[in-house]
């Protein structure tokens, strides 16, 4: 029964793609010399809707990448799509970054900076134009994306609220 497990869990995990957004290495002086540590901020997506960051710091490169994924895929979210665009405008405030996210018509692309594409393209996005108005760190960029994407609404769970 076990091994069933890991093997559909292998299975759901194959399919995700893994990228590295941003790397920091931050150097402390001692007495020997210098000593590193890195910090990591991962991405994990499926292309169908679902997507999770993760940030992480170990003193080794390699240990920050490993602890960003695991912790980014341990937070995937399933975010709402119309026809492979946002279903509707929304803004989003993380720390010092605000977004702007706006659907496309059909053949536009995505439309956006480097993190903000990175993000929306993991998720499955295809026509999607985003304006990044505030930060330009990283990592609240990135947090701002998913902020945004977690405040959006389907017509159907509107229609719901509303009582139609």
């Amino acid at each position: 029964m076990a091994k069933q497990n890991e093997s559909k869990k292998e299975k759901a995990n194959s399919d995700l793609t893994e990228k590295v957004l941003h790397i920091n290495r931050c150097s402390k002086v001692v007495k020997g010399g210098r000593k590193f540590s890195f910090s990591a901020l991962i991405l994990v997506g499926d292309g169908k809707g679902r997507v999770g960051c993760g940030f992480a710091k170990a003193n080794e490169l390699t240990d920050a990448i490993r602890k960003g994924g695991e912790s980014a895929r341990k937070q995937m979210v399933s975010y709402p799509k119309y026809n492979d665009s946002v279903p509707h405008e929304v803004t989003a405030d993380c720390d010092g970054a605000k977004l702007l996210l706006k659907p496309a018509p059909d053949g536009a692309g995505v439309i956006a900076g480097s993190q903000v594409r990175v993000v929306l393209e993991m998720a499955g996005y295809k026509n999607v134009m985003a304006k990044s108005l505030g930060s330009s760190n990283p990592i609240n960029q990135v947090r701002a994306v998913l902020k945004a994407l977690s405040s959006l609404h389907t017509r159907e769970q509107i229609r719901l609220t509303r009582g139609i």
